[in-house]
């Protein structure tokens, strides 16, 4: 999976916006941000639209990822929840299928339609979204949970709570993490030792938010760029090695958790 990818929460509901937003994977593709990562959720399957439009002849070069809301993950419910998808995103297979957070239907039941969606070829890998290490440890009793790809959670320097106990959990189990919203969206960047710290490396806010996000060395990212100047910005963190001085600069500003705190969502 690609360690840097694109998040499409909020495309599909502004028809004015919607060139730019067809345009962005376009960018992301040429600078190896090959990660798609959008919901059914998003703008009613809106932003799934946005997605096929944007990778129509060049689905091959993309890693796509989706998500099956609670309520329609039942074992039937997240097949045919799969199959709207699918037909949203003019695609044969999605690479990542997550669950987008726990719900009412017994995790026995998703993980056996994921489980399905592989053997038929309509999904490569399956995760979760919104798990804290609780729900991921009652997760690992479920028949076929050694499949599970990643869990995605919310987190960015004003959102340090996985830090404290999930974090560790998902280092000791081999688990792969994957950060939604690593510059809050865009709440975070007047910050003004962000903007600091930017300055040091030269580059912007965002990609310096971007780049603490790694330095924990999680394993995907998705900021949010709906245009090709956001997608181009984002992808310089990549570059940005931040120091010691950078970070402890950066913990005094957004200090780290001294306890357990509730796993945050957005």
């Amino acid at each position: 999976m690609p360690v840097l990818g694109q998040g499409t929460w909020g495309w599909g509901e502004d028809p004015g916006r919607r060139g730019d937003e067809v345009a962005a994977p376009h960018a992301g593709l040429e600078l190896g941000m090959t990660l798609v990562d959008t919901a059914e959720m998003y703008a009613d399957g809106g932003a799934e639209e946005v997605v096929g439009e944007a990778l129509a002849g060049r689905r091959d070069e993309a890693f796509v990822v989706s998500k099956v809301l609670p309520s329609h993950a039942s074992r039937s419910g997240t097949i045919a929840a799969c199959e709207r998808d699918l037909k949203r995103l003019g695609t044969d297979r999605i690479d990542l299928y997550l669950l987008h957070w726990q719900g009412r239907y017994p995790l026995e039941d998703t993980v056996a339609a994921f489980q399905q969606l592989v053997e038929d070829g309509k999904i490569r890998y399956w995760g979760v979204s919104n798990f804290d290490h609780r729900a991921l440890a009652d997760l690992q009793d479920v028949p076929g949970s050694s499949g599970l790809a990643t869990d995605q959670v919310l987190y960015n320097l004003s959102r340090r709570g996985p830090e404290y106990d999930l974090l560790p959990w998902c280092a000791d189990h081999q688990s792969p993490v994957m950060a939604y919203s690593p510059i809050e969206q865009g709440r975070i960047l007047h910050d003004t030792t962000l903007n600091d710290v930017a300055a040091r490396h030269s580059v912007s806010a965002a990609a310096a938010a971007i780049a603490w996000v790694f330095a924990p060395r999680l394993a995907l990212h998705d900021p949010q760029g709906e245009r090709p100047k956001d997608v181009r910005d984002n992808a310089t963190a990549l570059d940005v090695e931040l120091t010691r001085e950078d970070l402890d600069a950066l913990d005094r500003a957004f200090p780290p958790p001294s306890g357990p705190r509730p796993l945050e969502m957005l």
